[in-house]
């Protein structure tokens, strides 16, 4: 008796199982070519571009302004028409010079990923929920 109440348990634990593995309904999203195909991030990929190069060229602009003080210093200094203290705060200038430089690629390398996350948020969130719609219509 003991021996058939185990196996009447064991058997609708079995279908219990079975039934429980065959309603899960598994899918897979490549949402990495659903992103790509987006006219959205073809557009805020264009927009960060756009703020790329503008902020590029700003740096490049005072990278350029450096290059030009330090040849200026250089020279200055081979015609021997700096004084040793003058040379000194001129050197001083450029190294804070080139530490603001620093500074600013750090800054736009950050704006730049702060504007990215800004605008591919939505279009994230967009996508996302599609796929939660899809999933929950399909089970």
């Amino acid at each position: 008796m003991k021996s058939w109440i185990k196996i009447a348990c064991l058997s609708v634990l079995f279908v219990g199982m079975t039934s429980a593995l065959q309603a899960q309904k598994f899918g897979y999203v490549n949402s990495s070519a659903i992103l790509a195909e987006m006219p959205e991030v073809k557009q805020a990929e264009s927009n960060l571009e756009a703020l790329r190069n503008q902020l590029q060229k700003k740096g490049e602009g005072m990278v350029q302004t450096l290059q030009e003080d330090f040849v200026n210093l250089q020279q200055q200094v081979q015609a021997g028409t700096l004084a040793p203290k003058q040379q000194a705060e001129e050197e001083a200038r450029l190294q804070e010079e080139e530490q603001k430089i620093a500074k600013f690629e750090q800054e736009m390398r950050q704006k730049v990923q702060e504007k990215r996350e800004e605008l591919l948020a939505p279009i994230y969130e967009k996508v996302n929920n599609a796929i939660q719609d899809v999933a929950k219509e399909n089970g």
